[in-house]
Formats: structure tokens, C-alpha cells, sequence
């Protein structure tokens, strides 16, 4: 049976904290399931790893990655990752760099399957027409010739302070790519939904948000601009990203420092947080209105060992932020005073209080 198995890249033994997901849709009746099924659990639990396919894929995913070296918006996210994260794994390219692709060998992929693809730590999400029973078979199957593994690997804190630095990086876009940000929180953090309905109101709610009102719709510096959380088992980046025209980019990037200062300092009024909470309440339904949204959000919860009332209790959760919370928790996990910041298709001259940025 041939097939095409993950490339691992990059520090293979480094990457163990991220996602890797193998995914199927079957139909409910019970040979096409069964038939389906057997051959998941041949690919998941007996790899071939064969060197023609290995070959090919690193022909594709080289070609790839030379070709994001060309894009600004690549390039943005690569820096940004290791200026945040420095050698941690967290700050690698999640797709890899071509030096590193081009030394990986068949016994490197089968010594990571061995020791990351193990069914201790393997969650199996199921969603459709079947018993607890049959669901249990069903995981038990896809599972049981796993490596069994003695327990997963481990990967060092995140430092959480980082130093404030600025890279201006030199692109003939005609756009200044910006990307601001530091560590953020992990998924299980109890800050975790006072800092998400807080972000909505600064740059997650899209054409509501503060970010978008300062800098797109009050002085039209940017079509969109944006903020998350990228919560992680570890804690992930919290970023900030915009685009704009290279000779207003150093007028957008202080008016979002002063925007993110201002939220932090003043909070959120009382009309932004009602806001806030019905829109992600009201949106609530459509993340959980198929079989594949509602799947993807158990293996979440698997994944990350979230508690199995996770669903249930998100509207209440979210409508139980408070002002005094949102404000705690950014004052606790964002410093203004102290992010990373990247700019690809930088003006030439950056502006005064700039001279250590990297060009």
C-alpha cells in the first residue's frame, strides 16, 4: 500500500508540542466503515515510510519553501516566530527550512513515528452514527499497535518576558508586511476567556474591533488589522498584524502601540464588553454546526485535556467575563513595553528611536 505520511522537519526530536492530526470521513453503514477504517489503522499503525515518497515530498515541500523566501508575508511570520519564541521549538517554521528538509532520511521519519506517534498520548475524536460501545472498539483499533512509549517527550518552558526588538527587513513589496507581538497564554490558562473576549474588542471582532476603527476606518491606514491569541499547550504568541503602504508605516505601527497601550491602561467600556459578548454568543451555533466543527472541537478538548462540559459551559463562560477581569489579565500578560516587532517592505529610513532595528 503506498502512501503519503507527514514530513517532519526541522528538529524532529524538538517539535512534539504542536498538533499532528490524521483525519476521516467514512460512511455510517457498516462495511464501507469497517472497510475504511482498517485502512486508516494500516497507515496509522504500520507506516512504510518508503524512499520514493520521502524523495518526492521533500522535492515538493523544498520547491515551497523557496518559494514563501520570496513572500513577505512568509518571511514576516518566520521572523516574528523566532524573535518571540528564539530557539525554543515554538519559533521554528512550522513547514520547515530547505537546509534542514534536505538532510532528512527514511530512518529519521521512523524514529520520530516512534517515539511522538504513541497510544498514550493518542486522542481519537469521533463523531456520527455509532454506540459508545462501537466507539470504543473503534479507538481501541486505531490504537492498539501504536508505539506504546514510556511517556512524551518534553519541551522547555516558554520564557514569557522577552526583550522589546524591532527587525525592519528590506522587501521590494509594495506594502509593509507588520507583525507585533509576544508570548501569550496556553490553552489551559484561567485567563484564557477574560483575555478572548478582551481581544475581541481590541482585534479579534474584525470591523467592530478598536484596532480596525483607529487605524482602517478613522485614518484609512490599512484595508484590515488584526490581533489573537495563539494558545498552545505551552504558552503560544500573542500577535498583532496589518498591512499598509511603505510610507505610512511607521504612522500605523505607533498608532497600534498607542492603541494596545490605551487598551491596556483604560480597559474596555461597559458598551464594548455587552457587545463583545453577544456577538460571540450569538455566533456560538455556527461553530458547532456540523459533524466535522463539532469533531474538531473534541479533539481539542482531547488534546489538550480541557474539561468534557467544554461545549456546554463556553456561553457561560464568556458571558461571565467582567471589565475588572479583562483588564487584569491584560495588564498581567501583555507588556506594550515589551514585544517583538517585524516589518517586511520597511520604509528605508526608519524613524527616529529606531537605530537598533535590523535592516
Amino acid at each position: 500500500m503506498r502512501e503519503i505520511w507527514p514530513i517532519l522537519v526541522r528538529n524532529l526530536e524538538k517539535i512534539s508540542m504542536r498538533i499532528v492530526g490524521i483525519s476521516l470521513r467514512t460512511l455510517s453503514s457498516t462495511a464501507e466503515r469497517v472497510q475504511a477504517l482498517d485502512i486508516l489503522a494500516r497507515v496509522l499503525q504500520h507506516p512504510l515510510f518508503q524512499e520514493d515518497v520521502l524523495a518526492r515530498e521533500k522535492t515538493r515541500l523544498i520547491a515551497g519553501l523557496k518559494e514563501d523566501e520570496t513572500k513577505p508575508e512568509r518571511i514576516a511570520e518566520k521572523a516574528f516566530g523566532k524573535a518571540v519564541f528564539g530557539i525554543h521549538p515554538y519559533g521554528l517554521p512550522s513547514s520547515g527550512e530547505v537546509s534542514t528538509v534536505e538532510n532528512i532520511q527514511r530512518a529519521d521519519t521512523e524514529a520520530f513515528y516512534r517515539s511522538h506517534y504513541l497510544a498514550k498520548t493518542a486522542v481519537v475524536a469521533i463523531m456520527g452514527d455509532v454506540t459508545r460501545a462501537e466507539a470504543e472498539a473503534i479507538a481501541q483499533n486505531l490504537t492498539a499497535q501504536l508505539p506504546q512509549g514510556v511517556e512524551a517527550v518534553q519541551v522547555a518552558p516558554v520564557t514569557m518576558q522577552i526583550k522589546a526588538n524591532e527587525q525592519r527587513i528590506i522587501h521590494p513589496a509594495t506594502q509593509s508586511h507588520i507583525l507585533m507581538g509576544a508570548p501569550g497564554l496556553a490553552r489551559k490558562d484561567p485567563d484564557y476567556f477574560a483575555l478572548y473576549v478582551g481581544n475581541h474588542i481590541l482585534g479579534g471582532g474584525g470591523f467592530v474591533s478598536r484596532l480596525m476603527h483607529e487605524i482602517r476606518e478613522k485614518r484609512g491606514l490599512a484595508y484590515s488589522v488584526y490581533s489573537y491569541f495563539i494558545p498552545m499547550k505551552l504558552p503560544g504568541a500573542y500577535q498583532i498584524g496589518l498591512q499598509t503602504k511603505k510610507n505610512q508605516a511607521d504612522e500605523a505601527l505607533q498608532l497600534v502601540r498607542a492603541t494596545l497601550r490605551e487598551f491596556i491602561d483604560k480597559g474596555v467600556t461597559k458598551k464594548e464588553l455587552q457587545a463583545s459578548k453577544q456577538n460571540i454568543i450569538g455566533g456560538f451555533p455556527l461553530r458547532i454546526d456540523s459533524n466535522k466543527k463539532i469533531v474538531d472541537y473534541l479533539s481539542v478538548i482531547g488534546f489538550y485535556e480541557l474539561p468534557l462540559t467544554y461545549l456546554d459551559d463556553f456561553v457561560g463562560n464568556v458571558d461571565k467575563v467582567t471589565i475588572a477581569q479583562i483588564r487584569a489579565a491584560f495588564e498581567r500578560r501583555v507588556n506594550p513595553d515589551a514585544m517583538a516587532t517585524v516589518i517586511v517592505g520597511a520604509p528605508e529610513t526608519p524613524n527616529p528611536g529606531n537605530e537598533g532595528a535590523v535592516q
